[in-house]
């Protein structure tokens, strides 16, 4: 298990090592959504566009991902699923007012409500801990509703992190929060949740995929959910003798990854959204590939979360030096 783990590991570093240069050394293309809007005449247009762009940039076959794109806008109409409202010119442009919008960089927000971990997963993404110098604030208590804006301390790395608040209850139609908020500007969003999703997660989830952008679903605080199931399980560090923990945190993390997994599938029936992968992450774990620490032994899905999402954006927006 251990030979397995650290082969696993080895590659995820080498993925995530050779992604992050590919983008590095790429011109950044338009976000083909904001193209797609701005190209559209009408809602039906507007799927047509999206559809074609991400294709166009895709680096897949364009013509198997044009395809895949096709089946999927007509899956979704035939479960009904709501047109996209478009925003006006305008509302793009206070969108990106908002958000201090850069062409050229990867725009990545994080939504959840407050207490979900998102500034300490912000802040892993960044390779900071909570207490230096440029860290989102970890363990404030959320008092507006503004979106907090984070560059990555790293010049060569041309991202920015966004922390979307939250809130429990929408008084509002899902679509009409997603478009009053600009969340169309975004590359991509990770929805960050604690037990159970809230309606603006819900909203957040459902609207992304009218606008064709990219989401991850992520449980957060990996390290301390497990040692709870640990605390459950009757686990005594004064009567250990030496193999107890080892063998018991194999035993709660399965039980916490399979519950965890079982709850999202529910949580996204009862949204009536498809169903789609969680990430389950520690933010101390996520450090540890972020800085090129010595890497946690307790890594669960870290490496997959970083690789996916930066090889959607490289697909999305970059193309070699030296192309159109």
């Amino acid at each position: 298990m251990g030979q397995v783990l650290a082969v696993a590991t080895i590659a995820g570093v080498i993925a995530v090592k050779a992604i992050l240069d590919s983008i590095r050394g790429s011109n950044i293309t338009k976000n083909p959504t904001l193209l797609a809007i701005d190209k559209a005449e009408d809602s039906a247009d507007f799927v047509k566009k999206a559809i074609q762009e991400v294709a166009d940039k895709a680096t897949v076959d364009k013509a198997q991902a044009a395809e895949a794109a096709r089946q999927e806008a007509e899956e979704r109409l035939r479960n009904g699923v709501q047109p996209v409202l478009l925003p006006t010119p305008e509302e793009v442009g206070t969108a990106k007012a908002k958000v201090d919008y850069q062409e050229g960089i990867f725009h990545f927000a994080v939504a959840g409500i407050a207490g979900t971990g998102k500034s300490s997963l912000i802040n892993a993404f960044r390779g900071l801990r909570n207490n230096e110098r440029g860290a989102a604030g970890a363990g404030v208590v959320e008092t507006t509703s503004k979106i907090g804006r984070y560059p990555d301390p790293n010049s060569d790395n041309p991202f920015v992190w966004y922390d979307i608040p939250g809130a429990g209850t929408l008084s509002q139609p899902d679509w009409l929060y997603f478009n009053n908020q600009g969340l169309f500007v975004f590359d991509c969003i990770i929805v960050l949740f604690d037990n159970r999703f809230t309606q603006t997660d819900a909203a957040i989830l459902a609207n992304c995929r009218r606008f064709q952008i990219p989401t991850y679903i992520v449980r957060s605080k990996a390290d301390s959910h497990i040692r709870n199931v640990l605390d459950d399980m009757g686990y005594d560090p004064d009567e250990d003798d030496g193999t107890q923990y080892q063998r018991m945190y194999v035993q709660a993390r399965e039980q916490f990854v399979t519950a965890t997994r079982a709850t999202v599938q529910r949580n996204l029936q009862n949204a009536n959204l498809p169903d789609q992968k969680v990430y389950i992450v520690s933010s101390r774990s996520l450090l540890t590939i972020t800085k090129g620490r010595k890497l946690s032994p307790e890594i669960i899905d870290e490496f997959e979360l970083m690789e996916d999402l930066l090889e959607e954006a490289r697909s999305r927006r970059c193309r070699p030096v030296g192309t159109d």
